[in-house]
């Protein structure tokens, strides 16, 4: 019989925190995050990083594990976050994975096979022809290679870029066309995989908000004493972290500071894109547009779901 599993996704300012610690009050539910930047330590304002108030008592995994100077990719936030359910399992409960890292809930929902691989001098490489040429040619780079990654990976993210071209150089193959072979193995869990989706426009208008209020609660500030305590590493999450890459930026002098919060809302408004197109993908995914229901109406449609998968 198939463990029960349900994901909660979508782009960035959907609400997918809240709706997940109600359901899961009602369903007996342990929340497993899957944000890619949530899951470190101290970088708490320009994550958005969900407050012990709004938890609601509700206990919640892969938040504040990694140090800012440490990297997380898919193959580690799968082995967590097995770990975590496991736990949950134990307790009788119901794990629900929430966030919009969308590669990051693949791995778990699809159980995927990652290519155990590490070869230093490649990966050093390609390190130090971004630290010579920057981020603009190692896109190129891996435009030339695999143009199908750079409409998924922002060229913001280097660990991603560099990644990807690894995966090239070492297998003679695209990690695209891996992934998409991935892409097509079949759940181990019984599944309910929703993704809370809103117009465009309206999406953009929250993430422009949600940028004006980090810098409200001291984005800079918390930058600033971070970079004071982790060095330049350009594999680590705190380096390559949308809002914080920015102004990191901005406080070495390569822009102002209204240039850094433009580029901080442009950023996530494309990446916001990015993570819409991901889950279009996802043919499990089952989406909600949100813009005209309520919380309630949300929450009702998403516990119908459960009691016809009998999840509950």
């Amino acid at each position: 019989m198939k463990k029960p599993l349900v994901v909660i996704a979508g782009a960035t300012a959907t609400g997918k925190s809240a709706l997940a610690v109600n359901i899961a009050k009602i369903i007996g539910g342990e929340i497993i995050s899957a944000d890619s930047m949530q899951v470190y330590k101290f970088m708490d304002v320009g994550t958005a990083k969900i407050t012990e108030d709004e938890m609601g008592g509700i206990k919640h995994y892969l938040l504040d594990c990694l140090n800012p100077d440490d990297s997380c990719d898919a193959v580690r936030f799968k082995s967590l976050a097995l770990e975590a359910m496991d736990e949950i399992y134990k307790n009788n409960h119901i794990p629900i994975i929430c966030g919009g890292t969308g590669f990051y809930i693949q791995a778990v929902t699809r159980d995927i096979d990652f290519t155990e691989e590490d070869d230093n001098t490649i990966r050093e490489e390609i390190t130090d022809f971004y630290n010579k040429n920057g981020e603009d040619a190692l896109f190129e780079r891996l435009k030339e290679i695999d143009y199908e990654s750079t409409l998924i990976i922002p060229k913001q993210n280097i660990k991603r870029v560099i990644r990807a071209i690894e995966f090239y150089e070492l297998h003679h193959k695209k990690i695209s066309e891996h992934n998409k072979e991935q892409q097509e193995r079949e759940t181990p869990y019984n599944l309910a995989y929703f993704v809370l989706n809103r117009d465009r426009s309206l999406l953009y208008e929250k993430i422009d908000k949600r940028v004006d209020i980090m810098i409200e609660n001291g984005l800079v500030d918390e930058v600033k004493n971070l970079i004071a305590k982790y060095p330049y590493d350009s594999q680590s999450g705190l380096y390559n972290a949308i809002g914080y890459k920015e102004i990191i930026d901005y406080l070495n002098g390569e822009y102002d500071f209204d240039r850094a919060v433009y580029l901080i809302k442009q950023n996530s408004r494309h990446y916001a894109k990015r993570q819409v197109t991901f889950f279009k993908r996802e043919r499990y995914a089952d989406f909600i547009d949100i813009d005209n229901k309520t919380p309630e109406e949300i929450e009702n449609y998403v516990l119908s779901v459960l009691k016809e998968k009998n999840i509950i």
